[in-house]
């Protein structure tokens, strides 16, 4: 990303916008004026900021005073609504109950782009994430353009992934990612099928007491608003062939293909080819686009329009996260 920031149309009072360089993710948004609060001006600028987040796909709030995560779960509030607040994959904030901390994922592995819960039937349009703690090197949130990125993949792979959907198989195990019981908050079997029937999500439980989820979707859609074709998916971060190599041995080593922990399939069972994983890296990496984190940041996504990962880092790194605007993809358009 070069340095040259691009002006914009007027902003609402208080405010300037640029983008910097050539792309128009994000959007950054800055205080013109001392004392704003993110929070109240969200809230009296809401309609302008959603319009924004159509057309731009993200939005970087940027020295704006967020003292805390608090006042960043206010300042994500007066955007969605109400905030999501039963997600299992991720760690609550002390801050606030429907915050979430980052992935406790390795910082020597890069967390691959994905489209929040996309592989999931019910998921959240908005996400935004806050930086309590940039980290001292590395650590950046790449993000893209779903609707760029379709003009780059190769016809034919894009049109597997339009008529054939994708499967996404989750095994819950003992000792790898969250068990059933923490991913779910219960230790009630039927109420964790009874959970699964509402989500429209496919379940077996297994021999050894694990559970096996299996959920259906499509491989692109069309944004509820704009009725743009997305590519929309988690294909990335569920394909085997996309963790490390050293990785990939040890699970294939204790696992039969149909029990590793995460898996995708095209949505009639075949498999999405090694090479096919490696084409889509290669664009998306081709595509994304990196800014370096500063201590206050917040980003707003449609995380529809706009998919996002993160890069490997050093030292202290705090993200907090929030979730809110929740679809079904069963009513998505057509």
């Amino acid at each position: 990303m070069t340095a040259t920031a691009t002006p914009l149309a007027a902003a609402p009072a208080g405010v300037r916008t640029y983008t910097i360089g050539e792309s128009r993710l994000p959007l950054v948004i800055e205080p013109a004026a001392e004392g704003i609060v993110l929070a109240d001006w969200n809230l009296k600028n809401r309609e302008w900021v959603e319009q924004q987040l159509l057309i731009h796909g993200g939005i970087l709030f940027r020295n704006f005073n967020l003292p805390s995560p608090a006042d960043f779960e206010r300042a994500a509030k007066s955007v969605y609504g109400e905030l999501f607040a039963d997600y299992g994959d991720l760690p609550r904030n002390a801050a606030g109950e429907k915050i979430y901390e980052s992935t406790p994922y390795p910082p020597d592995q890069m967390i691959l782009f994905h489209n929040e819960s996309s592989h999931l039937p019910s998921f959240p349009t908005k996400i935004s994430f806050h930086c309590v703690t940039p980290a001292k090197k590395g650590g950046c949130t790449p993000i893209f353009d779903t609707r760029e990125v379709l003009k780059h993949i190769d016809p034919k792979v894009l049109e597997a992934f339009r008529t054939k959907g994708l499967m996404y198989v989750r095994n819950f195990s003992k000792g790898v990612d969250p068990t059933w019981e923490e991913f779910f908050h219960t230790t009630d079997k039927a109420k964790v099928e009874q959970m699964c029937r509402d989500a429209g999500s496919e379940f077996e439980w297994k021999a050894d007491g694990g559970l096996r989820v299996i959920n259906r979707t499509k491989g692109t859609v069309k944004h509820p608003k704009t009725k743009e074709e997305m590519f929309f998916n988690q294909v990335q971060i569920h394909h085997i062939y996309c963790v490390d190599e050293d990785t990939r041995e040890g699970l294939r080593a204790l696992f039969d293909e149909q029990d590793l922990p995460r898996n995708v399939y095209y949505g009639d069972g075949s498999p999405i080819s090694d090479e096919t994983m490696q084409h889509l890296g290669d664009v998306f990496e081709k595509v994304c686009v990196r800014f370096q984190w500063q201590k206050g940041d917040v980003v707003m996504l449609d995380n529809m329009l706009t998919t996002h990962a993160r890069d490997t880092f050093e030292g202290p790194r705090q993200i907090v996260v929030a979730m809110g605007q929740m679809m079904q993809a069963a009513d998505l358009p057509n």
